[in-house]
């Protein structure tokens, strides 16, 4: 007990050297306060059952660290949130990348979001380089692209938030509005903003992999003589110059193109290229889409949560109220691998109204569910649907520990030296549990492409799917357990 309080405590210090504990996973209190405001189901019942038994928690790769990993805490994108991140289970990372006027890397969720993320309007020297300077009664906007990576280094992020044109002086401006149900507690006394490099380097020492998202340029490109195809190939190029391995990154870019470049041109370093899409298809385009993405070797899609999901119809079997929509069928027919977005990004409450003011435009990730009874606990209801019926083989997340959670009562998402999530993790042959590592060896000759799919249109059988669906999970369990 004393070792693991040492290590938490250099851990909030933030000072100090935490990569001994890199290891060291703690979950906290939200998932057992998630597990109690779940609806009653046999998934509620394995959880429980796991939360009563299980002593232990172990990194996961299906938890991916939105922004870092503990973002509906800390500031995004500072060292302090991977840190903390990595420490909730989280095994890949996420930096969103954008570029100075230098022409650096850095990790900012917006190209454009320094007025919301940092304090920038507080240095009237660097305010007055804002694209829209903030002045009293204004929004301003202030981007990565005003500002030399120097500048940059001298900002405080923060958390994401502001005071609104309402709001009389700079200080006003920007450290009012934040969320009643985020904190500033972890903003002091000045997070620092973190370039591409040295996110690289923190998460190769806490030994995690890589999720670096591309941010599309709020500025016309070629911008200062850097073109999109050098812009991309820059970021690949800094994992390569400082020794990660490929097999460790997962480059991702809402500009199919970027996802189409790093296929043609970057060998083995562009073969996990991840699509992001947030695009609400029909399933024609949905379908169209995928074709896309396979004729140019793109193999891994990366949809919002809610377009991966629908509430399931009357005579449909499904004990959670929820199966998957007709774009993760699609991305299934395909054999394309699925990650998604965001989970714990939404307010308490999960339901427009509940509580009072929640509108459709705060529920956005789970704007399509909201004709079910959702509670805080349906985080772990749609988790199932999405890794056991669908099999995502990640999920991005604003609080790591939620998935982590998850991920180790059910056993899936885990590397081959994650021994701590092969000795308690639950199996009581009950549709809702899915210890898929109990049958690795059984299922160690198996993987998707072992599964012929002839028909990629809408009449394939729910058995059919359901198929894909265990050989994808067979494959999870293959890859994790290093056959």
């Amino acid at each position: 007990m004393m070792k693991v309080s040492r290590e938490l405590l250099a851990f909030a210090l933030f000072g100090a050297d935490v990569s001994r504990a890199a290891d060291t996973v703690t979950l906290g209190i939200r998932p057992y306060w998630l597990l109690e405001k779940m609806n009653p189901s046999s998934l509620k019942d394995s959880l429980e059952e796991c939360a009563a038994t299980k002593t232990s928690w172990a990194v996961t790769d299906m938890t991916i660290g939105h922004r870092g990993g503990a973002t509906m805490q800390m500031p995004e994108h500072t060292i302090e949130n991977y840190k903390a991140g990595a420490m909730m289970g989280a095994g890949v990372i996420e930096c969103d990348v954008t570029f100075t006027s230098d022409l650096e890397l850095v990790c900012r969720h917006s190209q454009c979001d320094l007025h919301t993320t940092t304090d920038v309007v507080l240095h009237d020297e660097l305010n007055a380089k804002c694209t829209i300077p903030w002045e009293a009664g204004n929004e301003p906007k202030c981007c990565t692209s005003d500002f030399t990576l120097e500048e940059l280094k001298g900002l405080c992020a923060k958390m994401d938030s502001s005071g609104g044109t309402s709001a009389t002086t700079a200080m006003e401006y920007v450290y009012g509005g934040t969320a009643d149900w985020r904190t500033d507690l972890y903003q002091y006394p000045c997070p620092e903003v973190v370039t591409h490099k040295e996110y690289i380097k923190l998460v190769q020492s806490l030994g995690r992999k890589f999720t670096p998202e591309l941010k599309t340029p709020s500025v016309d490109m070629p911008f200062n003589g850097m073109t999109q195809e050098d812009y991309a190939q820059k970021m690949i190029d800094e994992y390569i110059e400082l020794g990660v391995a490929p097999e460790d990154l997962y480059p991702q870019s809402f500009l199919p193109s970027d996802t189409y470049y790093w296929v043609a041109n970057s060998g083995e370093y562009g073969a996990q290229s991840v699509a992001l899409d947030e695009t609400d298809r029909n399933e024609t385009a949905a379908r169209a889409f995928h074709d896309e993405l396979i004729a140019n070797g793109v193999k891994i899609v990366a949809p919002a949560q809610q377009m991966l999901v629908r509430p399931a119809e009357e005579g449909e079997d499904s004990e959670l109220g929820i199966v998957p929509s007709v774009y993760a069928e699609s991305a299934i027919d395909h054999n394309l691998d699925i990650i998604t977005w965001t989970l714990e990004r939404s307010p308490p409450g999960l339901k427009v109204g509940d509580p009072p003011g929640l509108t459709i435009d705060d529920l956005w990730y789970w704007s399509s569910l909201q004709s079910l009874n959702l509670t805080d606990g349906s985080n772990f209801e749609l988790l199932h649907v999405l890794i056991h019926d669908i099999g995502v083989i990640g999920v991005f997340t604003d609080w790591a520990p939620t998935v982590t959670f998850y991920a180790n009562c059910m056993g899936v998402g885990f590397n081959a030296s994650s021994e701590a999530a092969k000795d308690d993790s639950i199996s009581d042959g009950s549709s809702a549990t899915v210890d898929i590592s109990n049958i690795a060896e059984d299922l160690k000759n198996v993987s998707s492409d072992s599964v012929e799919v002839k028909s990629t249109d809408s009449s394939s059988s729910g058995a059919a799917r359901a198929l894909r669906v265990a050989a994808r999970l067979a494959s999870i369990v293959v890859r994790a357990a290093g056959f």
